[in-house]
């Protein structure tokens, strides 16, 4: 397996079940989570650039989390990384604007948004789990720019920057008979306000056009035996 210098530690996480909820349509279901791995950080700009050989942050800093990427961009660097690793990519191309995932391979992904959320509460069952200016960069303290990951409070499991600093892509579809092909985002960013920075506030966008300064993404793997 080929070693990266800037590979983020991941932390396993321990299997469980989370009810999930969208305001919007105020629609509630549950998800059954199985162990995994997750980053303990946000992908950085050194280690995309590590995989890629490209940066298109706009707040340009080793440590700082990527951003301004498409899901696919985040997808393509997964794959990519899971095959110079020795690992089995998890996304194929099903046509043009449809990309599947298969969860049981051993290759690197982006995590589900039950995973994300399930990751981000950390056994904890209220919006956010610690007061938001020790965990989070956001609107009130960010002076408008992205900071080097792990600078704030983890939460209970170890993961930091789950909410604030950049949003972050999750595999899942949000509506398909709405939306189509957006695909969900999660955690709130550098430039939202508190109201937005919450562990169940969902957003979506067109999985291969839109980027933006407060959107990156981080790795997950699935435990396989």
């Amino acid at each position: 397996m080929k070693r990266w210098p800037n590979f983020p530690t991941m932390l396993e996480v321990p299997k469980g079940k989370i009810a999930l909820r969208d305001d919007r349509t105020k629609r509630q279901w549950f998800a059954q989570i199985e162990p995994f791995y997750l980053a303990q950080y946000p992908v950085t700009q050194n280690f995309y650039f590590e995989v890629i050989q490209q940066n298109p942050s706009t707040f340009v800093g080793g440590l700082r989390p990527i951003e301004s990427i498409t899901w696919h961009e985040a997808v393509v660097f997964c794959n990519i990384l899971s095959s110079e690793s020795g690992l089995q990519p998890v996304y194929t191309c099903v046509s043009n604007e449809l990309i599947a995932f298969d969860a049981s391979l051993s290759g690197f992904r982006l995590p589900t948004e039950a995973e994300w959320e399930y990751a981000c509460r950390a056994g904890s069952d209220g919006i956010r789990y610690a007061p938001l200016d020790k965990i989070a960069w956001y609107k009130g303290n960010s002076a408008n720019q992205t900071h080097d990951v792990g600078q704030k409070t983890p939460n209970a499991w170890g993961f930091y920057d789950m909410l604030g600093n950049v949003w972050e892509w999750c595999s899942d579809v949000y509506d398909a008979d709405v939306y189509g092909s957006y695909r969900v985002f999660r955690g709130g960013g550098w430039c939202d306000q508190e109201r937005s920075v919450m562990a169940t506030t969902r957003r979506r966008s067109h999985p291969f056009k839109f980027s933006i300064d407060d959107l990156g993404f981080r790795i997950a793997r699935s435990k396989v035996l």
